[in-house]
């Protein structure tokens, strides 16, 4: 079975995607419910050294829609982060997320295959490292490792991250609501 840079990107993308959509409803729900402001979520954090539910929400939507980009222009370039907005901009984001994802035609994605794709990191000096501070850091990839080994894995990080989050303040979600619409085959 030959697997394109498509199909291990975009449909993977929109799996998990849409399930953020329907974990995002849940919350929604979930507040009308018990009186609660979904705004609340915003700025909730699992441990004091985590980046907050905004956070995790906006790179979650740049990992999706940019890591695909990156395919076809070579360079990972995601908008600069917004910040803590409102919950019903973070629902925005991963709906603007979706409609890009459905945009990408195969051809286009696939155009990228094989192909060099280099990044640039820049992280602050800590104890552990002996990086100066900000100092850029080239990661250098193929579209194919790019994906498999940057993009899906942070992306996915920062989604069961914000699921986690959601779950920890009591929102009614499990397994199936993060893991979205199988894509089976007809039995």
């Amino acid at each position: 079975m030959t697997i394109s840079l498509y199909d291990l990107s975009v449909p993977t993308f929109l799996q998990t995607v849409r399930a953020m959509a329907g974990f995002l409803d849940r919350a929604v729900m979930h507040c009308a419910e018990t009186g609660a402001d979904p705004d609340s979520f915003v700025n909730a954090q699992l441990f004091d050294d985590m980046a907050p539910f905004h956070f995790q929400i906006e790179a979650a939507w740049h990992h999706a829609v940019w890591g695909v980009e990156a395919l076809k222009t070579g360079a990972f370039t995601p908008p600069p982060l917004v910040g803590p907005v409102p919950f019903a901009e973070l629902r925005g984001m991963i709906a603007k997320a979706e409609t890009a994802l459905e945009a990408f035609t195969p051809e286009e994605v696939n155009q990228g295959s094989g192909k060099e794709l280099n990044i640039e990191l820049h992280r602050p000096r800590d104890e552990k490292d002996a990086w100066t501070p900000w100092e850029p850091r080239i990661l250098a990839f193929t579209s194919e490792t790019f994906i498999l080994s940057f993009s899906l894995p942070n992306f996915h990080f920062h989604v069961v991250t914000a699921y986690d989050i959601l779950r920890s303040r009591g929102v009614p979600i499990g397994k199936r609501d993060y893991e979205g619409q199988l894509r089976t085959r007809p039995a």
